[in-house]
């Protein structure tokens, strides 16, 4: 452990040491060689330092000239844009408003369009549904005419064809007996009837 007491007696002695070091060598010439190096090495940062800020200047005029170029140019440039959105403005603002009736409408005229589209296929299911029937109906009685017109053909000209056989049998029966031969019995026939 180190004392505080030991740390002066040793910087004491460290002292002594470097005093004795100098004392041994010629101490004014090396002061002077040692003060001559500080000053030139102070006169070199010296001249860096003038050196920096003389290109600091420059580069800050540089640089003050092309703000002030550029504000030169721009000036116009924002002047115009100002003065054509202030001029675009009112015209904005009537587009968006017009746009946005035109949404409203728009929708409006969409559930009008909804609702009539709606009522219209109700109307057209509800006639298709009549159409329907007024068609079986019509089929229907059609097919009923077409069977009571076949019936009212087919069961008098049945009764007829019988009658016609009837009246054949009777005549070939009165024919044949008069002239001594004896007929054939006659076979009914069904009439051939066409549906």
């Amino acid at each position: 452990m180190i004392v505080a007491g030991e740390v002066q007696v040793m910087s004491v002695h460290g002292a002594v040491l470097s005093g004795i070091w100098l004392a041994a060598i010629d101490t004014d010439k090396w002061l002077i060689v040692f003060v001559g190096m500080v000053a030139v090495a102070l006169v070199v940062q010296a001249i860096a330092v003038i050196v920096f800020a003389v290109g600091a200047a420059k580069t800050r005029t540089r640089v003050f000239e092309m703000i002030e170029d550029l504000r030169g140019k721009m000036t116009p440039l924002i002047s115009v844009t100002h003065d054509m959105v202030k001029d675009a403005s009112p015209k904005v603002k009537t587009i968006t408003d017009n746009l946005v009736h035109t949404s409203h409408l728009i929708r409006t005229k969409a559930t009008e369009f909804d609702a009539t589209a709606t009522e219209a296929n109700a109307k057209t299911r509800a006639q298709v549904a009549r159409v329907d029937g007024m068609v079986s109906s019509v089929l229907d009685a059609t097919s009923d005419a077409a069977a009571m017109f076949s019936n009212a053909i087919r069961i008098p000209a049945r009764e007829l064809s019988g009658l016609m056989h009837g009246m054949k049998a009777g005549l070939d029966v009165l024919l044949g007996r008069r002239n001594g031969a004896k007929s054939e019995p006659v076979e009914e026939q069904e009439p051939v009837s066409r549906i």
